[in-house]
């Protein structure tokens, strides 16, 4: 049994994992995300009960930059008192038990391929579009994450007048449409032209950053996840038509494109960092 915690910038869910399934998880939303000392508490207080299951290590994907090797978290997301934290050494200090660290798309990505719709892929590329656009690796059936686990960053690439993440994520919906991703998606589904018009829209945004994907890394398939692409059906024609004009239809025909089925996917995969056969690349 392994524990998998899932910490993003407003909810932290963690979970026993065992042969491939979360047996128990426990959810909160942080409070208090100016002070370390109270969030750390918080932190600290879900995964303690876990820990009356024989798990044997704790592995935790975090929305930022991460030291892999030291287990240090920079900038976390949406958690201003999270500048520079010691996570490893704070959770094995507390836990006594081996803790891996790592990004939280990392580790979305690592869950698909082990125990997800991604699973009979060698490479893959996993992007989660919600707050942000986020992307992590599969190489040849390992989780790559560069050198400052910066690698796959597809949304900061430049696009139009800002970069992919700003026109492929719900900034779309709020910044340049004034409605938020979910009040557009029912106004679509209502039948409202001008709705169902925007996410033909998102759909070309989202078409550009998975042709950027496939022009850098060329994997055998593209998995999908996050709140926003639970709205798959509504930008999916407008993607589609966008990945029309790629420059090797041979390799677009032979790409898989795949949706997330699994909302434990993440904590899954941080479970998965602490396996033995998992060499992490850096």
């Amino acid at each position: 049994m392994k524990i998998g915690v899932d910490l993003g910038g407003t909810k932290i869910k963690a979970g026993v994992e065992t042969n491939g399934s979360i047996i128990r998880q426990n959810t909160i939303f942080l409070q208090q995300k100016d002070s370390l000392s109270a969030t750390l508490t918080q932190l600290i207080n879900l995964i303690k009960p876990l820990t009356d299951y024989p798990a044997t290590s704790i592995g935790i994907g975090v929305p930022s930059v991460v030291d892999v090797e030291r287990g240090i978290v920079y900038n976390v997301a949406n958690i201003p008192s999270w500048e520079k934290v010691a996570l490893r050494d704070i959770l094995e200090e507390e836990f006594n038990l081996p803790v891996f660290v790592n990004n939280d798309v990392n580790c979305f990505t690592l869950g698909e391929h082990r125990f997800g719709v991604a699973k009979n892929y060698s490479s893959v590329v996993g992007m989660t579009i919600g707050t942000g656009l986020g992307s992590g690796l599969i190489i040849d059936n390992q989780l790559y994450v560069g050198h400052n686990c910066g690698a796959g960053e597809i949304g900061l690439l430049p696009y139009r007048d800002h970069n992919l993440e700003y026109y492929a994520c719900s900034n779309f919906f709020d910044a340049i449409h004034g409605t938020t991703a979910l009040e557009a998606s029912q106004a679509a589904l209502n039948g409202n032209k001008k709705a169902i018009n925007m996410w033909s829209e998102f759909g070309v945004h989202i078409g550009c950053a998975i042709k950027a994907a496939m022009y850098v890394f060329d994997p055998e398939a593209i998995v999908l996840g996050g709140s926003i692409s639970k709205a798959y059906p509504l930008f999916k024609a407008g993607m589609l038509e966008t990945l029309n004009d790629f420059a090797y239809p041979q390799s677009l025909k032979r790409l898989k494109l795949l949706q997330s089925q699994d909302d434990d996917i993440s904590m899954l995969g941080a479970a998965a960092l602490v396996s033995q056969d998992l060499k992490v690349k850096v």
